[in-house]
């Protein structure tokens, strides 16, 4: 194998799935985002939806914050600081990946 392909084995996997990869990818530039909000963008299913979200949750990428508006339940998902780190790394190794594949 290629050395500089090797860094496609050190991807992080739990973020490389691509609905995890959509999910960590619409929360990086914002605080906070509530679940109807990431349903629609993601166009995923609630099930698969809340599925992904605990894996990342459980993998400490996210929080997941139950509130209320009004009366109303409303769920915040975040990006929680090593989410952000652990995004930044992934899309660093991308980046690098890419770039010696262009150069061959």
């Amino acid at each position: 194998m290629n050395e500089d392909l090797k860094e496609l084995t050190e991807l992080d996997r739990l973020i490389h799935e691509p609905a995890r990869l959509l999910i960590m990818s619409i929360l990086y530039p914002v605080e906070k985002v509530d679940f109807l909000f990431l349903l629609r963008e993601t166009g995923l299913t609630k099930g698969n939806l809340s599925a992904h979200l605990s894996r990342l949750e459980e993998a400490g990428y996210v929080a997941i914050e139950k509130t209320f508006r009004g009366k109303m339940p409303q769920t915040l998902i975040s990006e929680t600081s090593a989410g952000r780190v652990a995004f930044e790394n992934y899309r660093k190794q991308m980046q690098n990946i890419m770039k010696h594949l262009s150069q061959e």
